[in-house]
Order: C-alpha cells, then structure tokens, then sequence
C-alpha cells in the first residue's frame, strides 16, 4: 500500500506547549507591498512555544522544505536561557502537525504567519528562517515590515535556488515507498530506508527524511504533502519579485560549506535588506544549526546584542 501524506498531532513535552491555531471563520489575507492583489486564504498552524521571562519580542523558528518545528526544539530551549526571550517554533503548512492544503507558495506561507501572530496577539517578532523558511521570513517581513523586529535568514537567499531536480527525484521517492499496515516503527522505518537509500545517498537527507514518518491507524504515512509541494516545487526554489524594501537589521547567516549564500546574491540581498550583513559559519553546511549549533547560537546572540531596538 502505497504512502499517504498526512499531519499528526504530538504529544507536548515539558519544555513547550505545543498547539495548533484554530479559528471557526478564517477570514482571507490580502497581499500587499509589491505584490499582485489578491486574496489568500491562510491555514492554521502548528506551533510550540518555549517560554522566557523577557518582555521583547519574542524568536519565531521557521523550518525548511520537509522539516518541522521540532528541528528547533533543543536550540529553543538554550536560545530561552541566554537571551530571557520567547521561543516559538512554528511547523509550515503541509508539514509536520501543521494543516494541508493545496496551495504552496511564499505569499500563502506568509499569509500563514500572518494569521499565527495576529492569533497570538504578537505585535512584532524577530523572525529566523531555514531555507525555505528563510524565504518565508522573507516575504513576511517585507509585506509585513512593522511586525518585524530584526529578521535572520539561514543559508538561503532571495534568489533562485539551484538543484530543483533533487528536490523532485527526493518526492518521487518518498511517494514509491510501499509499507505493509501492522508493523512496529523499527521495521517501518528500515523498510522506508532501504526503498529510499537507492535514490537518496546521503544519509544525513536520508534520516532527515526519514523524521517525517508517522504512524496512523496502524499504518506509516508521510505527513507532508508531497502533492502540494511537488505541484509548486518552482516557485518554492525562485523568489517572488518585490520593488520595496526592509530597513530592520537583518543576518544572513550561511555555512562555509554551502553555496546558498554567495557573492552573486549581495546585490539583490542589500537592494532587499539595505542594512543586512551576511556571516558565514565555519565547518557548517546548508543545515548550519544542526552542523554547529553552539555557533549558531552565538551569532543569534551577538546580533540581537549589537543590534538593540
């Protein structure tokens, strides 16, 4: 039997309160600053919240492509510790416990946010996107500059991003892996392993993968849409066209290892972000707060200390 994409819900740990927005009439977001007009319906979102003591804006984690807000959790908790600030980490939709829904482009993902802050009543954040989140983060804070304390986009740029074909063989995949209903996870899990390990070589992306296994009613499933993002997989690697731009202090934060941020983009990145410097984190590749999270850690701190609002 072929796998089905579905979202679950978790159970909440100790550290966070995991929830998901839910609203009876979700009313439509209408874009705004240099794009076209149109209304987006956005969805609810699944979402944990670490909790600190300071009264500034709290830390929004956005995740990548096939991640989820648990790819936050223990740098959440330590981000809590040194900076007194709330942590929120936030699963995109068609993604971890998050809603499905067959639009998948930058604007609805924004619009998504839009709701999540509004919902929790957070008049400004500082927003921290990976990857595809980076460019959600993007989009968000250049429609919505007043909700946006400082903005940190990690090993992403607003440009066209390289190697779609990956991404596409990736789905292919994960949509031929074929599980029998009434196994335990250990088995579910090397089966889905040994199906995908032909195609997908690299371990660290295999188990990255791998983490959005689920089990439901006695049966593994993926829980992101691969539909969705196989339908929009083009736009989710471009950019979407903006003549504004965002005056807060904002860190593009890549890994020494990866070319996601290079020279080519400075250009647009300041033509975007005027007062935006770029780092990059030695010994770390694309997943740079997974590769060196102590570094990573650092350079949130550091930016939110030389830059006070």
């Amino acid at each position: 039997m072929m796998l089905r994409a579905l979202g679950f819900p978790r159970s909440p740990s100790r550290w966070a309160r995991a929830q998901t927005l839910r609203c009876c009439l979700i009313s439509p977001v209408r874009e705004r600053r240099g794009l076209a007009s149109r209304a987006i319906m956005p969805v609810p979102l699944s979402y944990a919240i670490f909790d600190g003591p300071s009264p500034d804006p709290p830390l929004v984690f956005l995740h990548g492509l096939f991640g989820s807000k648990s790819n936050f959790s223990s740098l959440a908790k330590k981000l809590v510790l040194q900076t007194g600030r709330k942590v929120l980490t936030v699963d995109a939709r068609n993604h971890g416990d998050s809603s499905h829904s067959p639009i998948m482009t930058y604007e609805a993902m924004s619009a998504d946010i839009h709701l999540f802050l509004h919902q929790l009543h957070l008049s400004r954040c500082v927003l921290i996107g990976h990857s595809m989140g980076g460019k959600t983060a993007m989009v968000f804070t250049l429609q919505w500059p007043e909700l946006v304390e400082r903005l940190v986009c990690v090993d992403i740029s607003p440009s066209q991003t390289k190697d779609i074909s990956g991404f596409q063989d990736f789905i292919a995949a994960m949509r031929a892996v074929d599980i029998p209903r009434g196994i335990p996870r250990s088995t579910a899990r090397r089966l889905a392993e040994e199906q995908l390990r032909p195609t997908i070589q690299e371990p660290t992306i295999l188990y990255f993968l791998l983490t959005n296994l689920v089990n439901s009613e006695d049966q593994f499933v993926w829980r992101v849409n691969l539909e969705a993002i196989s339908q929009h997989l083009n736009e989710l690697m471009s950019f979407p066209d903006f003549q504004t731009s965002y005056l807060g202090p904002t860190l593009f934060l890549g890994g020494s290892k990866s070319g996601y941020i290079s020279s080519h983009n400075y250009p647009e990145i300041k033509r975007l972000f005027p007062d935006a410097e770029v780092q990059h984190v030695p010994d770390a590749g694309h997943w740079v707060h997974a590769d060196q999270p102590q570094k990573f850690i650092t350079a949130i701190c550091n930016f939110l200390a030389l830059h006070p609002i």
